[in-house]
């Protein structure tokens, strides 16, 4: 546990998790809320399932991970697993839908072009930070260290 929650007083992890946090949060809010033009939890599911195969409880792990994950990330607790976990949702993202677009994101909107991975790589690069850093300066991480 120690290892996991291990960080420093350093601004640096602050500011890339708040950032990552606040960019992936409305993603999730969108499917869990159907805000931000999203169209709430069901009809991810649903959808999930139709097009890509993806059962229910994988679509809910997503949800939760974008939603309830990137509000710890923010307050940075359990910040190298919630991490973790948003690194295995850019990789299935990769996989199942952007992989095939190419590198570059759909900038013009061509019709029928879908965005390719260019995001995903920049989300890993924070990652990988947050990973060697762990939650920084006024993490809750942090709070729990100085305790352990």
């Amino acid at each position: 546990m120690k290892k996991i929650l291990n960080t420093s007083d350093d601004i640096l992890p602050l500011i890339l998790r708040v950032g990552l946090g606040m960019v992936i949060l409305p993603h999730g809010l969108q499917k869990i809320l159907g805000v931000f033009g999203g169209h709430g939890p069901q009809w991810t599911v649903d959808m999930w399932q139709q097009w890509w195969g993806i059962p229910g409880i994988i679509t809910w792990l997503v949800i939760l991970g974008e939603s309830i994950g990137m509000i710890c990330l923010i307050l940075g607790l359990g910040t190298r697993i919630v991490s973790a976990a948003l690194g295995i949702i850019m990789i299935g993202a990769i996989y199942l839908v952007h992989g095939q677009f190419g590198f570059f994101m759909n900038w013009y909107s061509e019709p029928g072009r879908g965005e390719g991975f260019e995001f995903h790589l920049l989300v890993f690069t924070l990652i990988i930070a947050l990973l060697i850093k762990g939650g920084g300066r006024w993490s809750l991480d942090l709070k729990f260290q100085e305790k352990l």
